[in-house]
């Protein structure tokens, strides 16, 4: 099986900010997050999963990453997460 990639979207259930960034192993990079080893967001432990996207390579998952990142892909994201009810 291929590895895959994924640009994935946390909540802070203390801050209510979101944090986006990409990952080839979900689970432990969430795991990591809630547990303090990211400085970037270990002020808003602990952390939920609201949206992810799988991508065949690492490159395109940082790329929806960093589009994300940008003014427009953050209106994007709002507009999605808006619409997913998440």
């Amino acid at each position: 099986m291929a590895d895959q990639f994924y640009m994935y979207v946390l909540r802070s259930k203390l801050t209510g900010r979101l944090y986006v960034g990409s990952a080839s192993d979900l689970e432990d990079r969430v795991h990591r997050h809630n547990t303090g080893q990211s400085k970037s967001t270990r002020h808003g432990v602990p952390w939920e999963l609201i949206h992810q996207e799988a991508y065949p390579t690492r490159s395109e998952a940082v790329r929806r990453e960093m589009y994300y990142k940008t003014g427009k892909g953050r209106e994007e994201l709002r507009r999605l997460l808006a619409a997913n009810v998440v």
